[in-house]
């Protein structure tokens, strides 16, 4: 994942709406991107060079489970945003 895919993810993660704003707006690679990011969970590396960070990105994705996001289907959203031509 590039940096530029973590930041979009770690916005829809970390804004109380940014899941359903993103579906809303049919950003299907963005969600993609942050379902995939949660999947893959926070790097445990960060939790010693910031713990901040670390702690506030475990909190959020805990949040996005706890709401649904596991439900979210990583593959058909990357056909959405992807769709055969």
């Amino acid at each position: 994942m590039t940096r530029q895919q973590e930041l979009i993810a770690q916005r829809i993660l970390t804004r109380p709406n940014g899941v359903a704003e993103a579906l809303r707006q049919r950003r299907w690679a963005d969600l993609a991107t942050a379902v995939e990011f949660a999947q893959a969970d926070v790097p445990k590396d960060l939790a010693i060079t910031d713990p901040a960070l670390y702690r506030t990105l475990r909190q959020h994705i805990t949040t996005f489970y706890l709401r649904g996001g596991g439900a979210l289907n990583l593959d058909k959203l990357r056909h959405l945003a992807n769709p055969p031509n």
